[in-house]
């Protein structure tokens, strides 16, 4: 086969060159994110504050200066993810967790310029009730210790309250659900006890339990017991029955039938349960925690308001927020490796 001449060569060559080369392929959601970071952070750094009657914002240009590197390597991970992703597998699950928050990255830059529009830079939000976004800075750094003490001794009491909650309350329901007798009992008791919300008999617990942490874990627990033995009572007395006929055709026990039939096929309903209490649980912990319970997220509420610091107020409540949300999280990750083998029957 002959060559191609060498004029035809040079002249495809200079076509080549001549022809627009294809874009680098982009990210557009992280770039509009990193132009909203670095708007925040000009924003928070170049934009004066109000002059009020004490110090100056702490943290104000600080605030500032890592939104604009955050903006820039936003930038930079918008301009480079996506050719990583098209030739390795772990840049295209980073780009593709990525993607999901995308809206997110737009929209808190977003949220944080008009809070500290409405309170640093304009003072439409007046202090001391209301604070900017660097003031949280300042709590965190200089009173992470209380914070973290409180942080932990809120989840030592939840966690305990919650755990003796959820398995009495896991029991009783498979008790009513399964026997006729135990449910004519104690459903008279549930109907008349359950309703009484637990903050309601916050007085009562704090007289006659021996200490008020025994107290708050009681309320706690009241609180996360009643709809775990709801749902679970509920979960029981509907499994199919022919699920039942079908294990004691193959000679199953009555402990295989509750243990091994009628709970993995009321899961569902005791997660479901599980949820209503530990959402529950919370504003019983802290009404607890506020009223006789001497540590504690909610403890650390009330001796903020006592001193009038409203931004330690604030700075609590975003801890509360992040604590309670990694919780409900994690019982989401332990329901989805306990139901998977329900994947393909189960709606979720």
């Amino acid at each position: 086969m002959s060559s191609i001449p060498s004029d035809l060569s040079g002249a495809l060559h200079d076509a080549r060159t001549l022809l627009p080369r294809r874009p680098l392929p982009l990210w557009w959601t992280g770039a509009l994110a990193a132009l909203a970071w670095a708007a925040f952070g000009l924003l928070t750094w170049r934009l004066p504050n109000v002059e009020l009657g004490f110090s100056e914002w702490s943290y104000t240009a600080e605030l500032g200066v890592a939104a604009l590197l955050g903006a820039a390597l936003l930038l930079l991970v918008a301009a480079t993810l996506p050719a990583l992703a098209a030739v390795h597998a772990a840049p295209a699950r980073a780009l593709a967790a990525l993607r999901r928050a995308g809206p997110w990255l737009v929209a808190l830059p977003l949220l944080l310029a008009a809070w500290e529009l409405l309170t640093a830079k304009l003072a439409w939000l007046p202090a001391p009730f209301f604070a900017p976004p660097q003031s949280l800075i300042e709590v965190y750094a200089g009173d992470w210790q209380r914070l973290a003490e409180c942080a932990a001794h809120s989840l030592a009491l939840l966690s305990a309250g919650v755990a003796v909650g959820a398995v009495a309350g896991f029991l009783t329901g498979v008790t009513i659900g399964w026997s006729r007798g135990a449910g004519y009992w104690i459903h008279p008791l549930l109907r008349f006890l359950g309703p009484i919300p637990s903050t309601a008999l916050l007085p009562m617990a704090f007289f006659l339990a021996p200490s008020s942490w025994s107290a708050a874990a009681f309320l706690i627990a009241l609180a996360t017991g009643f709809p775990v033995t709801v749902l679970t009572w509920s979960g029981v007395a509907g499994v199919n029955r022919q699920y039942y006929d079908v294990a004691r055709t193959l000679g199953a026990s009555e402990w295989f039938l509750v243990w091994r039939v009628a709970v993995p096929a009321a899961l569902p309903q005791v997660f479901v349960g599980l949820f209503m209490g530990l959402g529950a649980s919370f504003s019983v912990l802290v009404a607890a925690e506020m009223m006789g319970v001497k540590a504690g997220l909610g403890w650390y509420l009330t001796w903020a308001q006592g001193w009038a610091a409203y931004t330690n107020m604030f700075a609590a409540l975003f801890v509360m927020a992040a604590l309670f949300s990694g919780l409900i999280t994690a019982l989401f990750a332990v329901r989805d490796r306990a139901l998977a083998w329900q994947k393909g029957t189960l709606k979720w």
